[in-house]
């Protein structure tokens, strides 16, 4: 393919609203998964889906453009896409440990996931939903019970 070609083609695929994310939203609508927000603009990376309560964030990563299983085909790319995609997996990587040091899950899901089988997908979904709800409400009572008897800090 020339370069023309290839710029053209990768000029056509979007950064958002793509086939993946799509069949994900169906999915959690399906399973009635409550409100979430697309996209949040004032967390790191913008994940796809944003569940607040809970504080869960999840990303659909395309396989190519996030390098899944990247060190198995990174040697048949020119320099620019090899160079492109590793920029693509570091800045992935920064941003899952700004959000986990804000206190966030952080539940990433690849294209061929979400091809293969959607609802696998949001069943991760949903148990970090419900581990994080849990642990919120643990944290909530924790802190009830030290207000409740100041001298005596509970773990």
């Amino acid at each position: 393919m020339s370069p023309e070609k290839r710029s053209a083609v990768m000029a056509c695929i979007k950064g958002r609203d793509t086939a993946p994310e799509r069949a994900i939203a169906r999915a959690f609508e399906a399973e009635a998964l409550g409100a979430w927000e697309c996209h949040a603009r004032d967390l790191p990376g913008r994940p796809d889906f944003v569940f607040r309560p809970e504080r869960v964030a999840v990303f659909v990563d395309g396989d190519f453009c996030h390098g899944w299983r990247f060190p198995q085909w990174r040697d048949k790319l020119s320099e620019k896409w090899e160079a492109k995609i590793e920029g693509n997996r570091r800045r992935d990587t920064r941003n899952h440990r700004r959000l986990r040091q804000m206190g966030w899950r952080v539940i990433r899901i690849w294209e061929h996931q979400v091809d293969r089988d959607p609802s696998i997908c949001v069943s991760r979904v949903k148990q970090a939903l419900m581990q994080q709800s849990a642990s919120d409400h643990e944290m909530a009572a924790t802190t009830w019970r030290n207000r409740q008897e100041p001298g005596k800090q509970v773990p």
